[in-house]
């Protein structure tokens, strides 16, 4: 009988504490706060080297860094296939949020693939910069953009070409006859942002051009097709700029009566690289001497520099501290437990789906 009642003690004991271990299991659809220590945040860039890029990440790693949240920044170094791995092994190794600076934007595949990689995992994923298109963003309910107006960049740089044409006319007439030579530079094809940045930072500039009784820029190369040069590796990059000034400058020169007498560039990097190639030319010096003039897209602080001494005449500022700050109170609203888009009522949004506008500024100097 004690033999009996001993084994029936450990049998009711046993069962209470299968009942409490029930008990303590986490909610796997808890929806309350999620401390900072708990999020573990990958962020993908599409390439390092990129100068906007740059100041977007120092930005977005001091404010993680004051969030108390664990992070790792990958670099995608313009190569989809790398960035893809980069994102399924920080799955694998427990990443519960991503922040993707998408490489590849010619097509929706693989922001898509990013989006089914974290689906499956269960997990948010926010896209910035590089723009993905809404349907992407709406396959997923934990999905969301923030990036800039394409456009808006366009048609401000238009403006502020076109303006500064109109005020400065027969300055920039190196030769003479009536109009004014231009070349752009395009960062990649297939680009919202380049794409745009292409089309109206000229077509705006004619507009203003025309309605005041000037002729429409004059592309500098009359037989080619396109009137852009393009870096062909998408990197919009200071160094593919830079060798094709120091291509066109010897063909294209004041002593030939063709010289190049504008330049308008997708971003500040190849703004940079043009005006390094103009300076080898004894261009663009800030001592007053003759400068071409030269538009860019960013306002880094190295392309703010040039302005404010004279070697770069202007520029429309993509804010990276607001696109990094708009970016972390996403990632706020879920550290507190919330969905992606709670805390967004003060934002652009666009209607219908998650996507976030960071406004243009216009930069000519302080």
């Amino acid at each position: 009988m004690k033999k009996f009642l001993a084994m029936l003690l450990a049998l009711v004991m046993a069962l209470s504490l299968v009942a409490c271990g029930e008990q303590k299991q986490p909610d796997t659809n808890d929806q309350g706060n999620t401390d900072a220590s708990e999020l573990n945040v990958g962020v993908f860039y599409y390439d390092f080297s990129d100068v906007y890029i740059s100041s977007v990440r120092n930005f977005m790693n001091s404010q993680l860094d004051a969030m108390g949240v664990k992070y790792n920044n990958f670099d995608g170094a313009g190569n989809q296939a790398q960035q893809t791995d980069q994102i399924n092994t920080a799955i694998s190794n427990g990443a519960n949020l991503l922040i993707v600076n998408i490489v590849e934007t010619s097509s929706p595949d693989a922001a898509q693939n990013a989006v089914e990689a974290a689906k499956t995992a269960g997990i948010p994923i926010i896209f910035f910069n590089r723009e993905v298109s809404d349907d992407v963003v709406k396959s997923y309910d934990k999905c969301a953009f923030v990036g800039t107006d394409a456009p808006e960049a366009g048609h401000m740089q238009g403006k502020l070409v076109g303006e500064y044409l109109l005020a400065n006319y027969d300055a920039v007439d190196l030769n003479g006859d009536g109009s004014i030579s231009y070349v752009m530079f395009k960062g990649q094809e297939g680009n919202a942002e380049a794409e745009a940045r292409t089309q109206y930072g000229v077509e705006d500039a004619n507009e203003l051009l025309t309605a005041a009784g000037k002729p429409e820029l004059v592309y500098y190369n009359a037989s080619a097709t396109d009137k852009y040069l393009v870096d062909q590796g998408g990197k919009w990059s200071a160094q593919a700029a830079n060798d094709y000034m120091a291509t066109i400058l010897p063909e294209y020169s004041e002593a030939n009566g063709n010289m190049v007498e504008l330049i308008i560039c997708n971003n500040d990097g190849m703004a940079e690289g043009a005006i390094s190639a103009l300076q080898g030319a004894g261009y663009n010096m800030g001592d007053g001497g003759k400068t071409i003039p030269v538009f860019g897209v960013d306002a880094t602080e190295s392309a703010k520099q040039l302005i404010n001494e004279g070697k770069m005449t202007g520029t429309i500022k993509q804010d990276a501290d607001g696109m990094a700050s708009t970016i972390l109170n996403l990632v706020s609203s879920v550290k507190d437990g919330g969905n992606l888009m709670d805390n967004t009522a003060s934002f652009n949004v666009d209607e219908g789906v998650a996507k976030i506008r960071v406004p243009y500024a216009t930069y000519t100097g302080e």
